[in-house]
């Protein structure tokens, strides 16, 4: 009886705490997205949930921050560039990675075991350390301020950890399913692309929403391999100079995150049920 109450008791506190805790998460960007939307004057000197407090008036400004962002400020031109550079960098890190990853779990070759210590070794190496001779590199090779260079540079990074990622799962995908492909004829390429692939659905997905926010979100890299271009400049490299040029016109900077959130967040919401199971891949085996 004691451990019914219990019970009882317990499931509505945990809906509650879990509750409260989504909506701390979500305030910053629900005041984020309310402060895009209000006049400068309103952003300076109250809060923005005073919105609340006349919530006709709020609507009075509509989108004109959001106009005057994406076209003087040329973020139009930097979204657009953001997409150029994110969706390759996610694309082809994590199709080098599936074959990768496959050989390492499946296939059977000499110092297997050895090659795969090193790249997962990889992981511990840090960024930063990489820059300055990959730049001189670029410089040379004339891909330094090219989409080509930056994609590259993102494949090269994401590898690593794609790379562990998938062999997990692949090694924990039943052998059974393999074993009775191969007894009827199958080749390794008809089990990657028939039975590997499908089966690690949740895993790419997981892996993808890493990667796309990664890219997306990242400053550090494509400031070093673009420097600066207004040509190839993504939408942080365009916030960051925002930063600097609208310092007091909060109301157009918050704008302009907002336009920066808004992609990753549709593609986490729409990726969100496999990001669990993905998270989890290779965890245990069976």
């Amino acid at each position: 009886m004691n451990k019914k109450i219990t019970r009882l008791f317990s499931r509505p506190l945990l809906h509650i705490f879990i509750v409260f805790i989504s909506l701390m998460w979500l305030m910053p960007s629900v005041g984020l997205l309310i402060s895009s939307f209000r006049a400068r004057n309103d952003v300076l000197n109250s809060g923005w949930w005073t919105v609340f407090q006349h919530p006709f008036e709020f609507t009075q400004y509509s989108l004109e921050n959001y106009a005057q962002v994406i076209t003087a400020s040329g973020l139009g031109r930097a979204f657009l560039n953001s997409l150029i550079i994110t969706i390759p960098s996610t694309i082809i890190p994590i199709m080098i990675a599936a074959f990768a990853a496959y050989a390492f779990a499946r296939m059977e070759f000499p110092g297997r075991q050895i090659i795969f210590i090193i790249v997962v070794g990889l992981l511990v190496v840090p960024l930063q350390v990489t820059l300055i001779p990959v730049l001189r590199v670029y410089n040379r090779l004339g891909l330094s301020g090219t989409f080509i260079g930056i994609w590259l540079a993102h494949t090269g990074y994401g590898l690593p950890f794609a790379v562990y990622l998938l062999r997990n799962f692949f090694s924990a995908l039943p052998k059974d399913i393999f074993e009775s492909a191969f007894l009827d004829g199958a080749s390794h390429s008809t089990a990657f692309f028939k039975l590997a692939l499908p089966l690690s659905v949740p895993a790419l997905a997981s892996l993808a929403i890493f990667q796309f926010l990664w890219v997306w979100n990242d400053l550090l890299v494509a400031l070093i391999y673009l420097g600066g271009t207004e040509k190839v400049a993504p939408l942080t490299l365009r916030l960051s100079s925002l930063v600097n040029s609208l310092g007091q016109n909060w109301h157009l900077l918050t704008a302009a995150a907002f336009i920066s959130m808004i992609l990753p967040l549709i593609i986490f919401f729409s990726l969100q049920r496999y990001f669990v199971r993905g998270i989890l891949a290779g965890s245990v085996k069976g």
